[in-house]
């Protein structure tokens, strides 16, 4: 177990436990959940490049970049070992689809899983990373993006700041720093260039443009981009994380705002804050998966007709208001699919309209259908002190009908999570519907069956070849 020392930095801190970290260190179930991470990641960034957002990334990514050893998962360009990782990155959370930290809500596995596949195909056949190595980098990344996302929870979303941009950089750039044999000090290094390059405005969110789904994939690109720097010698601040104007100091500038630095070190490698996280079953902002579920059981349950809903109440805990409430009109019509994958009120309605909410969901067809916009008109929200705040994603769901019946549905834990978790199978159908585009069932099998086994292949570059 990795001990700690209180008078050394941050980064130095998480630097010596990253770099002494092997596979054998990991508990079997972060070995485990890591593994459907990767297969999450992948299907993801397949469904992204099915979009016209996807299409557009990768025809920038392959104007910017030279051929290189890495290739564009769903394209099959080879670029270079940055632009592959930005390009995967931004292409997995196309849909919003991608796994998050409930507390945080950082999507930390977007980032880790393209860092760690492209730098899978950058390294030459002496350095070549095995499947063991691809596991533990991706678990130590994770680790660290959620613990690092933990210090401030739930301060970032509201000054307009989206966490995944900001905190999952750093993961990324231990885990680079790790595939690349960098020593501790360098690592170190590493996580203070990185703090540079830390970034994610959410704007986008007023207006439903797509800046947001480029963040992994900055994060991933910043991450290599780092590791890179520090391995030649580039420094950089120490007191990234806790410093006068380090990130919390600069993003979080209210000193009556919580702020807890031990989340970053505690317990380095016998408490893993990444087992506190979610998969998606839902294209949708995690905060609202609650509401969802809720409502197709309604629906399901008592054989609700959308034209009989009256009105939808929904108890919300504060923080997410101004995230997938407010501004009510914005959400109520959605400007774009993006828009739509941030509004409880759209969410809701379309999911009560349909019985589901999958990955053709927020088509501009149904955001223009007037049957489902009545009926996002019709959900209400109130804030409820007793609902729990970042940590855990409860929700509840009240349809009262034309005729006077109300029918009541709470999820208390969202579907996905540690308390309610997603089946393998559930997963693997998931990862089969985002990858169909590309991939015959046959392929798809071969993938699933290679991330099985991943722990004991010999390169894990594998898995692009089997994915592209």
């Amino acid at each position: 177990m990795y001990s700690s020392a209180v008078n050394f930095p941050l980064s130095s801190e998480l630097a010596r436990w990253a770099s002494r970290v092997r596979f054998e260190d990991f508990p079997a179930d972060v070995v485990e959940v890591t593994k459907l991470r990767v297969m999450d990641v992948i299907g993801l960034s397949l469904a992204g490049a099915e979009t016209a957002f996807g299409k557009s990334t990768r025809d920038a990514v392959v104007a910017m970049s030279p051929a290189g050893p890495c290739r564009i998962l769903g394209f099959g360009d080879r670029v270079g070992v940055t632009a592959a990782a930005f390009a995967n990155g931004a292409l997995s959370q196309a849909l919003e689809f991608d796994d998050t930290h409930n507390e945080s809500i950082v999507h930390m596995s977007s980032p880790a899983v393209a860092a760690a596949l492209a730098l899978s195909e950058f390294t030459s056949v002496t350095e070549r990373v095995t499947g063991r190595d691809l596991i533990t980098a991706v678990a130590l990344g994770n680790e660290i993006s959620c613990r690092v996302g933990s210090v401030s929870s739930g301060e970032l979303h509201k000054r307009g700041f989206h966490p995944t941009g900001l905190f999952a950089t750093f993961g990324a750039a231990y885990l680079a720093a790790k595939l690349l044999g960098l020593d501790e000090p360098a690592m170190a290094r590493a996580a203070g260039i990185a703090g540079s390059f830390a970034s994610g405005l959410l704007e986008c969110w007023v207006d439903g443009t797509q800046t947001k789904f480029l963040h992994p994939g900055w994060s991933a690109q910043s991450g290599i981009t780092a590791a890179m720097l520090a391995r030649s010698g580039v420094t950089g601040p120490a007191q990234v994380f806790e410093g006068r104007w380090g990130l919390f100091a600069s993003h979080v500038q209210d000193q009556n705002a919580h702020r807890d630095f031990a989340r970053i070190n505690a317990n380095l490698g016998s408490h893993w804050e990444s087992r506190n996280s979610s998969f998606k079953p839902f294209p949708a902002a995690h905060v609202i998966h609650p509401y969802i579920s809720a409502a197709i059981r309604l629906r399901e349950k008592h054989a609700i007709q959308p034209d009989d809903i009256e009105s939808v109440d929904c108890p919300v805990t504060g923080f997410i208001v101004t995230i997938v409430c407010e501004p009510v009109a914005e959400k109520y019509a959605p400007a774009s699919d993006s828009h739509g994958r941030v509004s409880l009120q759209y969410s809701i309605a379309e999911a009560l309209f349909f019985g589901e909410l999958g990955k053709r969901a927020y088509s501009d067809q149904s955001r223009r259908n007037p049957e489902i916009l009545a009926l996002a008109r019709k959900v209400r929200y109130h804030v409820d002190p007793d609902y729990p705040g970042p940590g855990r994603f409860k929700g509840a769901v009240t349809v009262t009908l034309k005729d006077a019946r109300q029918f009541k549905e709470v999820e208390e834990y969202n579907r996905g999570s540690a308390e309610n978790p997603m089946t393998y199978q559930e997963l693997r159908a998931k990862f089969d519907d985002n990858a169909s585009a590309f991939l015959s069932a046959v392929a798809r099998t071969r993938v699933a069956d290679e991330i099985q086994r991943l722990e004991t292949l010999p390169d894990a570059k594998i898995l692009v070849e089997t994915a592209t």
